[in-house]
């Protein structure tokens, strides 16, 4: 037997040189061992570039689409600003401008005052009328915008204010959709944005209800707080054309390219992990991208226009949900990273799945000697292990698709009950005993 076992160790050497005495010949003469298809590898790379520059553009048109069209989403979205100190003032500012416009305090004072002295007054009550003349306007002037302070700060408001947002977003989109009954919205300026008139009209009520007979001289307003503003209202037309048209199924076509792009590469887990990173790379430049918009839009906005601290205010409303899309996005592709990178066949990641496996079966052999077994199912989820794996793979995509937008703490929970369900098959799984002949076992033992 011990013969035989050392004939059998010098062919398995003869076997083993003359291999590698053909594969040296084969590379001097210049014939590849395996040769890989380049033109998948550059189809590959091409996929996968083209799915991580048009992320950014997908996350941005896919929230558009999914707000902006929206009324109620859209109300929803700038609803909460009817608290915020700077939105406040700043309606306080422009209804007190709208007043002022259509309403003269000094000729209403003058007329009340000349009614008096109509009816008969003296010399010495005409002359302390016409001296108080100045002061009565100013207090009535500043009666008016007490009311209008106290109507802001008060739970109305937000209701006056979803509804000019209602209102306001029906005109916009109308507008932005060539609709011919909503060209009379767009300012001289070709501006764009929520009409003032409703609160003003709620706030002339409030005033009324509060005695402030002044307040019934307020007519209708034509002024708006402005959202959009453009000289060239064409060119914001279609953008919002283009963005409605792409934003639904560009996320889907991201997703695809991506998902195709590693499918045809020769190297699927390499290429898995360049996709990934690539994929969080543009998120995290997307993010730090909405932060310097910020400071542009201050330099870009007149504040004649709209104020800075206002400007920001909006723009903070419309990008915060973005922001915050971006960054779980990057977390999902640091995410998808690290799992290539601890399933791909990389040198440190083999060494952690091999102390994860040993881990594992001693953990089992532990249990079945005390009697604890899975059985013919630990064989069942064995035999179907990697179907089961991508299965979980496939909800934990379907979960995170499903509830956009994205958001870390919907990855982070997600990511934690996909990695507990692989080790609950990894645990469950009951792998069968290799077997070895008899005449092996003799012939080792030997």
């Amino acid at each position: 037997m011990t013969e035989s076992a050392d004939d059998l160790r010098a062919r398995v050497a003869a076997l083993e040189a003359e291999n590698a005495a053909l594969r040296t010949t084969d590379v001097e003469a210049g014939v590849p061992q395996r040769p890989r298809r380049r033109s998948r590898t550059v189809l590959s790379v091409v996929l996968i570039l083209l799915g991580v520059l048009l992320a950014p553009v997908a996350v941005i048109t896919g929230w558009a689409t999914w707000t902006l069209t929206d009324t109620e989403r859209f109300v929803a979205t700038y609803a909460p600003l009817a608290d915020s100190p700077e939105l406040q003032s700043y309606v306080v500012d422009q209804a007190m401008a709208a007043v002022d416009e259509r309403v003269d305090f000094d000729q209403l004072t003058s007329e009340l005052v000349d009614g008096l002295v109509a009816l008969g007054t003296g010399p010495r009550a005409t002359t302390a009328l016409r001296t108080l003349q100045g002061s009565v306007a100013e207090g009535l002037r500043s009666q008016v915008q007490d009311g209008i302070t106290r109507f802001v700060a008060s739970d109305r408001f937000a209701t006056a204010w979803s509804e000019a947002l209602r209102i306001g977003h029906r005109q916009v989109t109308a507008t932005l959709s060539n609709d011919p009954a909503a060209v009379a919205t767009i300012s001289a300026d070709g501006s764009l944005g929520i009409p003032l008139d409703p609160i003003i009209q709620r706030i002339k009520a409030d005033l009324l209800e509060r005695g402030i007979s002044a307040a019934q001289y307020i007519p209708q307003v034509d002024r708006q707080i402005v959202l959009v503003q453009s000289d060239s209202l064409p060119m914001v037309q279609l953008a919002y054309g283009v963005t409605v048209g792409v934003g639904t199924w560009l996320p889907w076509v991201v997703l695809v390219l991506l998902g195709a792009g590693v499918a045809v590469a020769n190297r699927r887990h390499r290429a898995l992990l360049w996709a990934a990173g690539g994929f969080a790379l543009v998120m995290a430049t997307l993010a730090l991208a909405f932060a310097a918009g910020r400071l542009a839009l201050v330099a870009a906005v007149p504040a004649t226009v709209l104020p800075g601290p206002v400007s920001t205010l909006f723009y903070d409303a419309v990008t915060s949900s973005m922001r915050a899309t971006a960054v779980a996005a990057m977390v999902l592709g640091l995410a998808v990273a690290l799992v290539a990178w601890l399933a791909g066949p990389f040198r440190a990641p083999s060494r952690l799945r091999g102390l994860y496996r040993d881990g594992i079966g001693q953990l089992r052999q532990v249990a079945e000697g005390r009697g604890v077994s899975t059985g013919r199912f630990g064989g069942w989820v064995h035999q179907y292990r990697s179907l089961l794996l991508a299965l979980i793979a496939v909800l934990a995509g379907v979960v995170i698709i499903s509830n956009m937008p994205v958001t870390i703490s919907l990855i982070g929970w997600t990511a934690f009950w996909s990695v507990l369900a692989v080790v609950l098959v990894t645990l469950i799984e009951r792998p069968e005993p290799v077997t070895i002949p008899a005449s092996e076992s003799a012939e080792v033992s030997a």
